[in-house]
């Protein structure tokens, strides 16, 4: 049985992940923002199974590299990165929000933060191949301003999750060329559209599809080969975003990722 981190597990959909997760056996290291609401997460799963929770703020890209470092050393059997923590458009007309570090909030937390936490990991993931990355995307992908990466100007908040979903999207590709032949898959999946979320609700928008609409895919990705370098709707392989697959763009978002990191 594996043992997955599985990052914003104590509501939405990580959390039902999680529960699924226990359920059938595996281990759960269910990572939090609330260390309340971590500890109660943890307390219902180690009821049904082996849960162990670590709580980071993943605003903060020094909290994500100690996220990484405490979860490689106390579990090096590692095999399986689930980053699913997200931060939605906000209430509409909200204005801009930044990070800890004085990034854009939503390309902080739903695209750099993976992108370090699992920098963090690999060394644990390719020791344990065959291991499996999951990145919890959005069929809302649109395209970073290159020349304004952070959004300053005319700041809309549904396009800046958008806008971070197609980062990601785009960085998983160039990922798996990376990890090509190492053991280790990364894909990325659009569970389902509009789930019954805070980060839905939040927005303003009446929910299409419940968690558990959106749990078959990311639990798929986790837990079987369905290859590496996808990109999945629910279980179904599709298309993101055409400009992912650019390699003019992702040697420009490689480029402006290690620039927003050396910060």
């Amino acid at each position: 049985m594996a043992t997955v981190l599985i990052t914003g597990a104590t509501s939405g959909l990580g959390r039902y992940v999680a529960f699924e997760l226990v359920r059938s056996g595996h281990r759960v290291l269910a990572h939090g923002r609330d260390p309340g609401r971590t500890e109660l997460l943890v307390a219902e799963l180690s009821a049904e199974g082996a849960a162990e929770g670590f709580v980071a703020d993943l605003s903060s890209l020094a909290e994500v590299r100690e996220l990484g470092s405490r979860v490689a050393e106390a579990h090096p059997e590692l095999d399986v990165l689930i980053n699913n923590a997200g931060v939605g458009g906000g209430p509409r007309g909200a204005g801009r929000e930044l990070s800890a570090d004085g990034h854009e909030l939503r390309l902080a937390v739903n695209y750099l933060a993976p992108v370090v936490l699992t920098r963090a990991l690999l060394p644990v993931l390719r020791a344990n191949a065959p291991a499996r990355i999951v990145n919890v995307g959005s069929a809302g992908q649109e395209p970073l301003d290159f020349d304004d990466p952070e959004f300053a100007r005319g700041y809309e908040g549904f396009s800046a999750y958008c806008r971070s979903k197609l980062a990601l999207a785009t960085w998983t590709f160039t990922l798996a060329e990376e990890l090509a032949g190492t053991g280790v898959a990364v894909n990325v999946l659009h569970p389902a559209t509009f789930m019954d979320t805070a980060m839905v609700r939040e927005g303003g928008i009446t929910p299409w599809n419940s968690v558990a609409d959106g749990a078959p895919g990311v639990l798929a990705l986790a837990t079987r080969d369905m290859g590496s370098g996808g990109y999945f709707d629910g279980t179904t392989q599709a298309r993101a975003h055409e400009t992912a697959y650019d390699p003019r763009v992702r040697k420009r978002l490689a480029a402006v990722t290690e620039q927003l990191l050396g910060m």
